[in-house]
């Protein structure tokens, strides 16, 4: 699969794969996963979160032990891509490995064993001033190109893998022998990424490519709003190679201009979601950054509370399905969800494309209202309540399939992405103990770098 600028004028941030046409069809056997309908909302959380888990413990690619790009159940990879590992989604899945951790689901010896592999080998992985690339090869470590000229350092993605790696860091660093030691390789790793570097020589904004071969020729600069927001937070807090606040208050929020005082549903938006400024973009911009930074009465000079920010994304996102203006069967209140994945296209194959209001196939991606917990707690508690108890042809070996429709006769793709399972457990538990958030929240450094930005959090200390 190969990246493509999608169609739906999203700009360049969006990236769809076109995928050969290649029909997926479903597994010929399949157990018995029907869940008895008074299952408690306890046990069903306890279910996905496991069953989520698997992706990154029991489908891990088996050298680097990290996050495969894709698992496909049908083991069809059109671009024999089974050995291509994830930046961002391995982020994601330390996440996950974490939760398994905290709630047993996992042995905690066996985790630090594998988690300090995993170390060992970013730290021989190909960096580029220190930051990683979107793919890497498993089983060598070298940079795996996204695209021509995208073959160098991805900052975003190296984003997304940090903050997993920092809160892997927090969690073990006060352990015996073992953990501490794996706690001093997450450290070095942190402090090894040169995330001024990607300032373009000092310029007041992040640029999310560097590559050694075409330098700056992608020339994507980082401004909000989408998913970005917690590639300055890292930035502004690096211990190493820190950028300063003018770059988060120029660069990212645009000279203050990303802010908005449009509503949709009656809920105000807050910001200018960049290309998607009536309904908000698709869900994972409310996901990812808050894997581990959390939003609750979280604000900046220029945004008054994340939470509600997040909040109200989803909900646009949630009462656009029950409208449903294009008629789609199954959409309600217990079936929704846009967001980024895998996707049916017209002929019935499988392909990609980021799913929001403005770009709505009658294709329904679980992760969205799943990690969408911590904001919509009753309405994701539907959806999930719903998907396991109604559709079990929706749920594979590693939980919810990543892209489902009833309309088309209750289409999926048994297929999975590590971007999307990622999520799930890890904002679920955020929901239920806010166990992620506390480990990133009260790192030393993130503390610091929150402070430099101007950002307050009563919950934390942070003024």
């Amino acid at each position: 699969m190969k990246r493509t600028v999608l169609s739906i004028a999203v700009t360049s941030l969006f990236f769809a794969y076109s995928c050969k046409n290649t029909q997926t069809s479903k597994p010929q056997t399949t157990q018995n996963k029907t869940v008895k309908s008074d299952i408690t909302d306890e046990q069903l959380m306890d279910k996905v979160q496991k069953d989520a888990l698997k992706y990154f413990w029991d489908y891990a690619e088996p050298k680097s032990m990290l996050g495969r790009e894709r698992y496909h159940e049908d083991n069809i990879y059109p671009d024999n891509d089974k050995h291509v590992i994830t930046t961002g989604g391995s982020g994601f899945g330390l996440a996950t490995l974490l939760v398994g951790v905290e709630r047993g689901f996992i042995p905690r010896q066996e985790a630090v064993k594998r988690l300090t592999h995993m170390m060992d080998f970013l730290a021989k992985a190909d960096r580029h001033k220190g930051a990683w690339s979107h793919w890497i090869n498993g089983e060598t470590g070298k940079t795996v190109p996204f695209g021509k000229k995208d073959n160098g350092g991805d900052l975003v993605e190296t984003a997304f893998l940090t903050s997993g790696i920092l809160m892997v860091r927090e969690y073990f660093k006060n352990g015996n022998t073992e953990e501490k030691a794996l706690a001093a390789k997450c450290d070095e790793l942190w402090k090894g990424i040169q995330w001024n570097w990607y300032t373009k020589g000092g310029g007041k904004v992040l640029y999310w490519h560097w590559s050694p071969d075409y330098q700056w020729e992608m020339n994507f600069p980082l401004e909000g709003y989408n998913e970005c927001l917690i590639t300055y937070i890292l930035a502004a807090s690096s211990p190493t190679h820190p950028i300063d606040a003018e770059t988060y208050y120029k660069g990212w929020t645009r000279n203050g201009t990303y802010l908005t005082d449009k509503t949709k549903y009656g809920l105000p938006l807050y910001v200018k979601h960049n290309y998607a400024e009536e309904y908000g973009g698709p869900l994972f911009w409310s996901q990812y950054s808050y894997i581990g930074l959390d939003p609750t009465g979280l604000s900046d000079k220029l945004v008054k509370n994340y939470f509600d920010l997040n909040k109200n994304q989803v909900l646009i996102d949630y009462k656009y399905c029950v409208e449903n203006p294009k008629q789609w069967k199954g959409y309600g209140p217990n079936y929704w969800g846009l967001t980024a994945g895998y996707t049916r296209n017209e002929d019935g194959s499988t392909g990609y494309t980021a799913h929001m209001p403005t770009n709505d196939n009658g294709v329904i991606t679980p992760t969205a209202a799943l990690s969408s917990f911590p904001y919509t707690p009753k309405e994701s508690m539907d959806f999930l309540r719903f998907l396991y108890t109604q559709n079990p042809e929706f749920i594979g070996s590693a939980g919810p399939y990543d892209a489902t429709s009833i309309n088309y006769n209750n289409w999926f793709t048994p297929r999975y992405l590590a971007i999307d399972q990622g999520t799930i457990a890890p904002m679920i538990e955020n929901y239920r103990t806010g166990f992620l958030w506390k480990l990133f929240m009260n790192a030393p450094e993130i503390q610091q770098g929150l402070k430099k930005l101007s950002f307050q959090s009563e919950k934390y200390g942070i003024r």
